[in-house]
This record gives structure tokens, sequence and C-alpha cells, in this order.
């Protein structure tokens, strides 16, 4: 029996115009994957023919944020394999690490449901790997046994029982855009995200239950520290502590220039931005005497009422 068929492993990769990186992903996860699936956003370059053309499987469907389109996909009958891992299209699995999970799989006890995989992201080429930005998520798991968070930013997937174990290989983000597509995704994140922390205060969006104390791994400390400690932190300060603690008490400062760099547009300029657009919401919904689903609205261009949102 072959590696694939002994695996049962499924990969989704979500795309949006991804012809840069895309075949860079497939072949990483080529020698392990039963099937590839990618999930397209309506891509107006060459990322379905790239996708195609090595293999995969892919299908189109409306994008409205990455839980969402993670949610579809799960929840339709695309899947039947074992395990699936989620990769986005800007990452790839190392060789060791795809040597690690064929070795692994297959003799999984019954009660482990799920892996945790270290995440390390790149700026502009080099690694960075300190500053807390050594991610540790949950990025392979049985099917079924999984679900994602109901978030517009920041979303984990959440065992839903079983025991969750950790690999020692690598996921690596390396995204090879410039600064200026960086700049301006990192715009959409941070309305995003503001949607997000207003939602904690004003309580606008359905609720899902509450997942973060099932989270693990990285994830579970950073949402007790953002819920508990960060949202109560007056808007702007709360950017330069984070940044501080990341580049002092974290060390990112080890992480040589470039790591300078992103932990000062990463851990300060963005989270700013964040605030910003937050304290746009709330002025919106004070001068005009609207709610926050409507100030939302107007300020950053987000349909919470449309078709689909969470």
């Amino acid at each position: 029996m072959d590696m694939e068929k002994k695996l049962g492993l499924t990969v989704i990769i979500l795309t949006l115009n991804e012809a840069i990186h895309i075949e860079r992903c497939i072949r990483s996860v080529q020698p392990i994957a039963e099937q590839i699936l990618v999930v397209d956003s309506y891509s107006t370059d060459r990322t379905v023919e790239i996708a195609k053309s090595l293999g995969a499987r892919v299908v189109q469907h409306p994008f409205v944020n990455q839980a969402q389109q993670l949610k579809w996909t799960l929840e339709t009958q695309l899947i039947d394999s074992r395990w699936i891992l989620r990769l986005d299209a800007d990452e790839y699995v190392t060789p060791e690490l795809a040597a690690e999970i064929s070795q692994t799989l297959p003799s999984t006890p019954a009660d482990v449901t799920g892996f945790i995989i270290n995440l390390c992201v790149h700026f502009k080429g080099y690694p960075i790997r300190h500053g807390g930005h050594y991610l540790k998520l949950l990025r392979l798991w049985r099917h079924g046994k999984a679900r994602i968070e109901a978030s517009w930013m920041d979303e984990h997937m959440v065992p839903t029982e079983g025991r969750v174990l950790t690999l020692k290989g690598e996921i690596h983000e390396n995204n090879l855009n410039n600064i200026t597509w960086w700049t301006d995704k990192h715009n959409r994140y941070a309305s995003r995200e503001a949607v997000n922390l207003l939602n904690k205060q004003y309580h606008f969006l359905p609720k899902s239950g509450s997942t973060a104390t099932r989270l693990v791994g990285q994830a579970r400390a950073k949402r007790w520290i953002k819920d508990n400690l960060y949202i109560h932190m007056p808007l702007g300060w709360r950017a330069l502590f984070f940044y501080l603690y990341r580049l002092i008490f974290r060390f990112g400062f080890l992480d040589g220039r470039p790591g300078m760099a992103f932990h000062f547009l990463q851990g300060f300029w963005y989270r700013f931005l964040v605030d910003i657009k937050i304290w746009e919401v709330k002025r919106r919904m004070s001068r005009d005497g609207i709610d926050c689903i409507e100030a939302i609205r107007h300020e950053l261009g987000i349909d919470l009422l449309g078709k689909g949102n969470l």
C-alpha cells in the first residue's frame, strides 16, 4: 500500500490570486497528500490553472473571511479522508515535517485527534523566531474532530474531543509579495480585527459558544491575554505596550534588522491601525446616533448583515 493511501490526508489550501505561491505550496505536500483541495475565491490570475496542472482539485466559493471559507469547506462533502491539514497558499511544508507526518499518522492512537505544528513566519525572506511570533497552531486534525472558530480575524481550529500532540517539524510562511501588498493586506486585516474587538464590547454577532477554553497550544494563552488584558487597555497605548513587550521581553530584537521592521509593522503599526478604526466606528456611532453594525458598514465597508456572513 502506498504512502498516500496509508495516510488518508487531505490538504486544504484557500486561495485568491496566489499564482506566485501556489506551486511551491502544492509541491511541498504532494508526497503525503491523498487529496489537495484548493478552495479559490475566483482568482483572476493563473492560480486555478497552476493548481489543476499539479493535480489539485479546485472548487470556487465567494469569500467573506477565512473562518467562513474554511467552515464552508469542512461542511461540504468535499473531504472523505481521515486527516486534514490546513495551509495558506503562501505557506509550505518542510521536507522534515512531511517525513514526520508520514511516519506519525499511520501509528497514531485513536484518542489523538490533532497535532500542533510550528509555524515559522518569514519577513522579506528572513525567518522570525522571536518576539512571540514563532507560532504553534493546530493545523492537522482528524476529519470531524475539530471546528473553526466563528471569528472575523485570528481564527483557530478548536478540537472537539480527544488528545492533541505536537510535531517537531515546521510549516514556513514566506510571502513573496512586496511591502505595498503586505500593508494593503494588513489594512484589510485591521478592519476584521476591529470587528472582533468591537464585538467583544457590543456583542452584535451571533453567539457560537465559547471556544477559548478549548483552544490548544499558543492560541489559548494569546486569546486569554487578548480577552482579559489587552482589550481593557486604552486605545493606541496598548499597541505601543504590545510592541515593546514583543521587542524587549520576548526578545524580538534578536531577529535582526528585518525582524525589527517586522515587529514594528506587525506589532505596533498594525495594532495602532486597528485602534484607529475602532475609534472611527465609535465616533460614527456617537455622531450619527447609529448602532455598531451600521457604523461598521459606514467606516469599514463590512456588511455584517450580508448573506453568508458570520
